[in-house]
């Protein structure tokens, strides 16, 4: 069995990198350490570059389709870590999971429609539904015994004859949170009296810590399963985000055909040759290099959750569930948004993200990114203890 080192520094500046050589353009500092963008610092691993490589070899590079050893590797990689067994004929095509929870409410909805979110949550949700021109409606959760749940409650009270669709973070993010099946089958039993179509991102859905299970939404029941579309990708998991591939899995066939009609449209269904590649590679020879990934991670955020309670206690940590981001309370410093995030950078040389952007509840929050390695979250720890002691 093969050992990979994730503590080998790699370096990433002057490839256009948008997490290290972007920093003068978002951060207005070029030397702090960037632990915000949602990609790791960690190698993609050997098996994926190998068979880029090797595809490379050959000398065209034009017009291609998705093989059937591509829709096996998915099929088996659903069967192997989810348990979850899935069809062919319900895999699609996104170039992004953003971009397919956008075609969705394109697809399923029509502006002017109400479109349920959750915050705090990964903010490009929000643009999804402003840029599609339907309403935003907002159902925050709520935290209890130190993590988020859902408060059903709300959600009730908001609902109109008018809203057709909840947008799903699960995993959550920037929480961390592994929806639980009572949580997930709550949740979908309000949606289904409602007539509510669910849009799962479950694109951290491999990220998951000891004693949490991912249980896919569509694996909930067959009734859930013609009311919602997964959308996932192996772009957080092996860090591959920049090859844009990702797929959705819709089981309806109606729904189904109104995605594909949109997506048709724009030409976007074919995909890239080295990111269809790269998944194949992925969901085929991935298991491995995932389990040391995730001890590694783990053994980040551990280091992370000792430091804070010995060296700055006034911080207040979520424990992950699952994905490398870490959500941070610092709201007893007395700043938020972008003061907090400003002084992080001027004061303690770390670039973290300001937990405003993701919108209700992420007031005095940080989001931190332990997909680095070690010494560098040594270091950063470090510059936060001298900046916030």
């Amino acid at each position: 069995m093969k050992t990979y080192n994730f503590d080998e520094i790699v370096p990433r500046k002057g490839t256009n990198c948008l997490k290290h050589d972007a920093l003068e353009q978002f951060f207005k500092s070029a030397d702090a350490l960037p632990l915000w963008v949602a990609d790791m610092d960690l190698k993609t691993p050997d098996f994926i570059v190998d068979a880029i490589k090797k595809r490379a070899e050959h000398e065209i590079y034009g017009y291609t389709f998705r093989s059937d050893s591509y829709y096996e590797a998915v099929i088996n990689w659903m069967s192997r870590r989810h348990q979850w067994d899935i069809k062919k004929e319900w895999i699609s095509f996104s170039p992004g999971v953003v971009a397919g929870l956008t075609y969705a409410i394109e697809s399923f909805s029509k502006p002017g429609d109400g479109v349920i979110v959750q915050p705090p949550v990964y903010f490009p949700f929000f643009d999804s539904v402003k840029g599609t021109k339907r309403k935003m409606i907002e159902n925050p959760l709520k935290k209890e015994n130190g993590r988020y749940t859902f408060d059903l409650e709300d959600l009730k009270s908001k609902i109109d004859e008018n809203t057709k669709l909840l947008l799903l973070c699960n995993p959550q993010n920037p929480g961390g949170m592994v929806w639980t099946r009572e949580e997930l089958v709550a949740l979908t039993d309000i949606c289904l009296e409602n007539n509510i179509m669910i849009i799962s991102d479950e694109i951290h859905s491999d990220l998951i810590y000891n004693g949490h299970k991912h249980i896919p939404l569509a694996s909930i029941s067959e009734e859930v399963a013609q009311n919602c579309m997964v959308s996932m990708a192996p772009s957080k998991t092996f860090n591959v985000a920049g090859l844009t591939s990702s797929l959705v899995i819709i089981p309806n066939k109606r729904k189904l055909a109104a995605y594909e009609r949109t997506i048709g449209v724009g030409h976007l269904h074919m995909g890239n040759i080295f990111g269809t590649v790269a998944l194949e590679a992925a969901y085929t020879h991935g298991d491995e290099w995932l389990s040391q990934l995730l001890d590694y991670l783990w053994g980040n955020y551990q280091l992370l959750e000792t430091f804070i309670q010995e060296k700055l206690p006034r911080v207040k940590v979520m424990k992950p569930e699952a994905t490398y981001l870490i959500w941070m309370d610092f709201s007893d410093y007395g700043m938020i948004n972008e003061e907090l995030a400003k002084y992080t950078v001027e004061k303690a040389g770390v670039a973290l993200n300001d937990g405003g952007r993701f919108g209700t509840g992420g007031d005095g929050f940080l989001r931190l990114n332990i997909g680095c390695q070690r010494s560098v979250l040594q270091e950063a720890l470090e510059r936060l203890e001298k900046a916030f002691a």
